[in-house]
């Protein structure tokens, strides 16, 4: 018999290491959680999701942006926005979540080891704490929710002042005049967007023909029309040849010959998994190219005590689903029965207006011949949209018209990340969009979107249905 340390240790305290570990501990396992000490809550507390949606509320509250339809265009709660009025609200909310995780795994009785953990064989790490005393730490099951960190091509010279990345781009030392966005994925569009609410001149660059090409296209296109209204500049097909740096800013040439000069140019080229700076081999393991770490359907490794959760292993690499593969991972290592995470799972983008959904796009429904109509509400023709100056938020339903349930739901604007769960529950549980059409939501809400759509939809179905009968 093996004696270790602890039962159930923990690489990296994310939203995946935070749940495996506490989930551990609520089956009465001995359970430590590894992490640097400025790094608690991972890279989501500290420089990624959690500072990002904070800043979008204060840009939104700052620059008055929302409220614009009511008051002008020329409002603003603030004229000179600076870096410390946005930093000082990030601040707040990142130390008081950090109070927060550290007291949930002392309520838990889970062990916080700080320093950076590597494997020296499969059942233990060594823990460098930066001082010089590096800690041996064993246990029976070991997890790993490493995480992250941006990806950074090896041509461009990062200077963290000029030149950044998504997660330095909460450092800048002022708000840029201009900005080069390279990428425009969910990061890089969420910052573009919060920048050109800020009065920044954004280009934004992307390789590819189009931008967040897994979501409803006629909600990127609300988004593409809302944002070029802020003066956002798009240049899709395009990559970047160089970037260099200048006295009075970069300036960046593109394959095709174009040259942008902005003030700062912020690199969002998707996220390379940690794996390598775990020293996998010694554990048995390998990592990708891309850092991450393949597991099975139980978040198992190839090695059967280890396992794997949140960005490490790769899509959909959020917070939300990262926290329930931790919780399910940590079940399973312990031996418990668990059922498997629900195949629905909304996608919010924080972007400025925000999106979200869950389910099938038309684009996919249309490739699989699966028949469909669609219903459409506009937050302008609600009481509620009004009241709070939206009148470019939309919220589409896209339903069966052989048995009404509902195939997915697309939300554009103020609210689509929380309205999203409705549609979630609705769809979880079977349900048709008669229990839209037929339920009473309050008034005046943004909620109300859901019956709009439906009658929508089913006064599109119903006309089928009539002429149908009728040949």
């Amino acid at each position: 018999m093996h004696v270790f340390d602890y039962d159930v240790l923990v690489i990296g305290s994310g939203p995946s290491g935070q749940k495996a570990a506490i989930a551990a501990a609520k089956l009465d396992k001995r359970v430590a959680i590894v992490d640097r000490r400025t790094m608690i809550g991972g890279v989501c507390i500290n420089t990624g999701t959690i500072p990002s949606k904070t800043l979008r509320e204060a840009v939104l509250y700052l620059t008055g942006l929302s409220q614009r339809e009511m008051y002008g265009q020329s409002y603003r709660v603030k004229d000179d926005i600076t870096v410390a009025d946005l930093a000082a609200r990030t601040q707040h909310v990142i130390g008081r979540q950090v109070d927060v995780i550290r007291n949930q795994l002392s309520r838990n009785r889970v062990t916080l080891i700080s320093g950076v953990a590597k494997f020296v064989d499969p059942h233990a790490v060594m823990v460098d704490d930066g001082n010089g005393r590096p800690t041996k730490v064993s246990a029976e099951k070991i997890i790993i929710a490493a995480g992250t960190r941006p990806a950074r091509p090896e041509s461009v010279e990062f200077d963290e002042r000029t030149i950044v990345d998504s997660d330095g781009v909460i450092n800048l030392e002022r708000v840029p005049r201009s900005m080069v966005v390279v990428g425009a994925g969910v990061i890089g569009m969420e910052y573009a967007s919060m920048f050109a609410a800020l009065g920044t001149r954004v280009t934004v660059v992307e390789r590819r023909p189009k931008m967040l090409d897994f979501c409803d296209q006629e909600i990127v296109e609300a988004l593409k029309y809302h944002l070029r209204d802020l003066s956002v500049t798009f240049r899709f097909g395009e990559e970047v040849a160089t970037v260099e740096r200048h006295q009075g800013g970069t300036l960046t040439t593109l394959h095709s010959g174009k040259r942008i000069a902005a003030d700062t140019v912020m690199y969002s080229a998707g996220r390379q998994g940690l794996a390598d700076e775990l020293a996998l081999d010694a554990a048995g393991l390998t990592g990708d190219k891309r850092g991450r770490i393949e597991v099975d359907k139980n978040f198992r490794t190839a090695v059967e005590h280890i396992y794997a959760v949140g960005d490490v292993i790769g899509f959909p690499a959020l917070a939300s689903t990262s926290m329930e593969q931790g919780r399910l991972a940590a079940t399973h290592a312990c031996g418990e029965p668990a059922r498997a995470m629900h195949e629905l799972q909304p996608i919010g983008i924080y972007t400025i207006p925000e999106i979200s959904f869950v389910g099938k796009t038309e684009d996919e429904l249309t490739d699989s011949r699966t028949p469909f109509e669609v219903g459409v509400s506009r937050y302008r023709e609600l009481a509620r949209g009004q009241i709070i100056g939206d009148s470019y938020g939309m919220l589409k339903l896209i339903v069966s018209p052989r048995d009404h349930k509902l195939l997915g739901v697309h939300i554009f604007g103020t609210g689509a990340t929380e309205l999203v769960h409705i549609g979630q529950t609705v769809m979880g549980l079977g349900g048709t969009v008669d229990y839209l059409v037929d339920t009473v939501f309050n008034y005046p809400t943004l909620a109300e979107c859901y019956k709009v759509a439906a009658l929508s939809a089913m006064n599109k179905i119903s006309q089928v249905d009539r002429l149908h009968d009728e040949y």
